[in-house]
């Protein structure tokens, strides 16, 4: 099989390095796809195209690789990850986030071969637990366009006037329709932390103290994927402290 390959890396250099050994690689081959200089390239690119593997660098301007990480791992069809990098102290850090491999640079073309053999494997063997069962959506009406977001990329719903804000990592839709008549179909994959918004159970990653301006202390929840913080309410403090410790 030919795998299909996302290079992400701040330098032309390095990416061209990669593209190089990747050529010279056959058991099995690759092919480059896209280049990304940053993660705003990176994630426009996976919205766009299918890919099998992403190799990442770890520092650069802005969003760095691992957060990058985490918003691929979120996506509905995410790709294998393997950290590209000099800095091989951050090995323990990459794996966390469920990377495939760890490459330490140079790079060198006998590596490089084993890490594409991993991820083959996971590749085929993800397209034979395949069915055809369609994975819900939510149908967003945008600018006379329809539009199919998967819930497995929805990070929160928040109700504002009348309207609903869904959120993904990459994105926000607006979305006419009922916060709780999506408590009520989606229990599975969203659970309540305020009168005014619903958040992904399986993006859920930290409960923190918080202040805030209308309500005073109290806390919110970080999620997987974004910086904004949440709030939660006393009501839902419980439930959501569940999540997190599980």
């Amino acid at each position: 099989m030919r795998l299909r390959v996302l290079l992400v890396d701040d330098e032309a250099l390095a990416r061209a390095r990669l593209r190089t050994l990747l050529a010279d690689c056959n058991s099995p081959q690759a092919d480059v796809l896209a280049e990304a200089g940053n993660a705003v390239q990176a994630m426009t690119a996976l919205q766009r195209d299918k890919f099998d593997l992403v190799l990442l660098d770890i520092h650069m301007p802005g969003t760095d690789g691992v957060t990058l990480a985490r918003n691929i791992s979120n996506l509905s069809e995410p790709p294998a990850v393997v950290f590209v990098t000099a800095h091989s102290e951050h090995a323990v850090q990459a794996f966390d986030v469920s990377a495939t491999d760890y490459l330490t640079k140079p790079v060198r073309l006998e590596r490089l071969q084993q890490s594409l053999q991993k991820v083959e494997r996971l590749v085929q063997s993800g397209r034979a637990r395949t069915t055809d069962t369609p994975e819900e959506t939510l149908i967003i009406q945008d600018r006379g366009r329809t539009e199919r977001v998967p819930l497995s990329e929805v990070l929160y719903l928040k109700a504002e006037l009348k309207y609903i804000t869904v959120r993904t990592a990459v994105r926000s839709y607006i979305l006419d329709g009922s916060l709780s008549e999506l408590e009520e179909k989606y229990p599975s994959y969203f659970m309540r932390v305020h009168r005014n918004a619903l958040i992904a159970r399986r993006a859920v990653r930290a409960l923190e103290k918080h202040f805030d301006p209308e309500e005073g202390d109290g806390w919110a929840v970080r999620l997987n994927g974004i910086d904004e913080l949440l709030a939660v309410s006393r009501r839902q403090l419980s439930a959501v402290r569940e999540v997190v410790a599980s």
